[in-house]
């Protein structure tokens, strides 16, 4: 596939089933070509089950949600239909394929009017940039060149901090899943972060190896969310609950997952305060 071909969608949009929502949802998704997210979705009509609940037991009508890596619209549509017009949901999406399906779940969903959606990325500076394009999972291009062999196609990279000053006033959850350039997405955001009248709920996912392939560490990442001063949580997407687990701990174990060459160990972590009705536990499955 020629960079920046877009691939097939499914031609009818897949229900959500998912507990909770407050109206049926439906997404338009890729089509065999993407083994991951798509896949999912349209085999159990959800995605990530618990962080799921998370997210949307974080928000509430009026709240501002921030998609970093917004993929197709998953966490994008499922904000918008808690925050309401009230709110409202910023999306980032730099692959033209998963941005037009985002924009076509926008309008199936009646909530374009809610979500603000940029087809761009995310950085610590504003810079042309270039997209690494996974051929199976639409979930996994990156910003740098990790493998030989990917096909890559030119984006732009906003400084989160910069661009984003004058469009936010407050916000309550950030997400941040961006293959490894996290590290690089939080220090573009934290000067704007440490402005707002509260700092937010931040959801992210934690990939020792992704990020050293992309200029950082895990542990720099730990480091650096840790000047926010806020409570850190593993997300326990088997037991269903948040883990305790101190700073050092968890940049204990991106030190461990470093010492082993190839190890694509990860996690999904928690910087806030607990969300309301999750179970609560210490980190004992931190080295798990």
């Amino acid at each position: 596939m020629p960079p920046g071909l877009v691939p097939a969608a499914v031609p009818d949009p897949v229900a959500l089933r998912i507990p909770g929502l407050s109206r049926a949802l439906s997404l338009r998704v890729h089509g065999d070509e993407d083994r991951y997210i798509s896949r999912q979705i349209r085999a159990a009509g959800i995605w990530e089950p618990y962080e799921t609940t998370l997210v949307l037991a974080s928000l509430q009508a009026g709240d501002v949600f921030l998609d970093v890596g917004a993929n197709i619209g998953y966490y994008s549509v499922l904000a918008a239909s808690r925050v309401g017009v009230e709110g409202a949901v910023l999306a980032f999406e730099p692959d033209p394929g998963n941005f037009r399906l985002l924009a076509e779940n926008l309008q199936l969903n009646d909530c374009a009017g809610v979500v603000t959606a940029f087809e761009a990325g995310l950085a610590d500076k504003t810079r042309p940039g270039q997209l690494y394009l996974s051929e199976d999972n639409a979930g996994d291009h990156q910003i740098f060149a990790a493998a030989a062999g990917r096909r890559e196609l030119p984006i732009t990279l906003y400084h989160g901090a910069d661009f984003l000053r004058a469009r936010l006033s407050r916000l309550d959850l950030l997400k941040v899943d961006v293959q490894g350039a996290e590290y690089a997405v939080m220090s573009g955001l934290i000067p704007l972060l440490l402005d707002l009248p509260r700092l937010p709920r931040i959801i992210l996912e934690l990939t020792p190896l992704s990020l050293r392939q992309a200029g950082s560490s895990g542990r720099a990442l730990i480091e650096l969310l840790a000047t926010l001063g806020q409570p850190l949580w593993i997300i326990d997407h088997i037991e269903h609950r948040l883990a305790a687990c101190t700073r050092e701990e968890l940049a204990q174990w991106c030190d461990n997952v470093d010492t082993v060459e190839g190890d694509m160990g990860f996690m999904n972590i928690l910087a806030g305060p607990a969300v309301p009705g999750a179970r609560l536990g210490g980190g004992d499955r931190i080295h798990s």
